[in-house]
């Protein structure tokens, strides 16, 4: 499992949307500053559509780690626990408030989301700054005593990461090769993680594109993804009972498709992830792999052995078996195939693995 950790400012609404992410009540902790763990549902339609078809007896979705993360008060910035925090996660979902209400005070005395967006940003930045400029420090200093040739060349990756790091811009933004990767694997840098940004908005808002529109060239400049999300609705929907209670709260609100099912797929893309299916009449499983992935690490995700042992896999496309209407339709007409170990799983495959062991 991979792991994003939800960060923000006080009053944010970060509580709330992990609340609803991960269905755990969290009490009140008396201004803890621990990191809080929780999993989260793939909320993913794809699935809800194949649990219809199949109507297995057995359902399970691909599930996320999440991390509630310390407020970013200036208190927990300059003692820097934090920044331990957001060195654990792969990922981080920024929330930021967007919502007006006089009764909820605001750390900045005001509210205006793309100052905030960019103030978390500033620290992020100035977090791998810091570390760049000592690491350098203590790298000069080893190589007048010996010569040494890796610490030559992560001297070298350390300017040009300061470099890049001074024109404001995140190091995710450069190209990286295999050996300069590995030369900075177990070093704390914040900026290469992917990063949402999830602007909190009140009820009245969530048909409004105009925060996404001001958003969009620091999102562009900095390639980040950002989504707007209720968390106060999204909570009154998870107290439904039904799922078609649910579908008619959504559709009287006139949303197409709920923020939870777009924030978890953005959290995917993020890591880095895909999804893949597993389906029949005794269950229907949802399972997460790296893009790019071949068809036996597909398949050491369901279980070691049919990777060791794989032969071959039977795949279906989601989107032909749609189409079609049913794995015999979908057979009639010539769609179903037999991939070997070359082959690239794509987002949205559904997998049978033949293995032997």
């Amino acid at each position: 499992m991979m792991k994003i950790g939800i960060i923000g400012l006080p009053q944010a609404g970060k509580k709330t949307l992990f609340q609803v992410l991960t269905g755990n009540e969290i009490q009140d902790r008396g201004g803890s500053p621990k990191a809080l763990p929780g999993s989260a549902d793939i909320q993913d339609l794809r699935f809800d559509k194949l649990v219809s078809m199949y109507q297995p007896a057995k359902q399970a979705r691909a599930r996320i780690d999440l991390m509630l993360l310390p407020k970013m008060e200036k208190e927990n910035i300059a003692k820097g626990d934090i920044f331990s925090d957001i060195a654990d996660v792969d990922g981080l979902c920024h929330v930021v408030r967007a919502f007006e209400d006089d009764s909820i005070y605001h750390s900045e005395g005001s509210l205006d989301p793309m100052r905030d967006v960019e103030m978390v940003y500033a620290e992020l930045i100035m977090h791998d700054q810091i570390f760049v400029e000592k690491r350098i420090e203590r790298l000069e200093k080893a190589i007048k005593k010996i010569k040494d040739e890796k610490q030559e060349k992560e001297l070298v990756l350390m300017k040009k990461f300061q470099e890049h790091l001074e024109n404001e811009l995140p190091l995710r933004l450069l190209d990286l090769t295999d050996e300069e990767r590995n030369l900075i694997l177990s070093y704390p840098f914040i900026t290469l993680k992917e990063l949402i940004i999830a602007f909190n908005v009140s009820e009245d808002m969530l048909g409004d594109t105009s925060l996404l529109a001001d958003a969009r060239p620091f999102c562009e400049r900095q390639k980040v993804e950002a989504m707007l999300v209720c968390a106060q609705v999204e909570s009154e929907i998870a107290l439904l009972d039904s799922e078609e209670e649910r579908q008619e709260f959504l559709a009287d609100l006139g949303i197409e498709t709920p923020a939870l099912t777009i924030m978890t797929g953005l959290c995917l893309k993020a890591l880095g992830l895909i999804s893949f299916f597993t389906v029949g009449s005794d269950e229907v499983k949802q399972w997460l792999v790296k893009k790019n992935s071949v068809a036996p690490v597909a398949a050491g995700v369901i279980h070691s052995d049919l990777q060791r042992g794989f032969i071959r896999a039977e795949q279906m496309s989601y989107a032909e078996l749609m189409e079609f209407g049913g794995e015999a339709e979908l057979k009639k007409a010539g769609k179903t195939y037999l991939q070997g170990k070359d082959y690239i799983v794509a987002d949205g495959d559904i997998l049978n693995i033949r293995f032997k062991v």
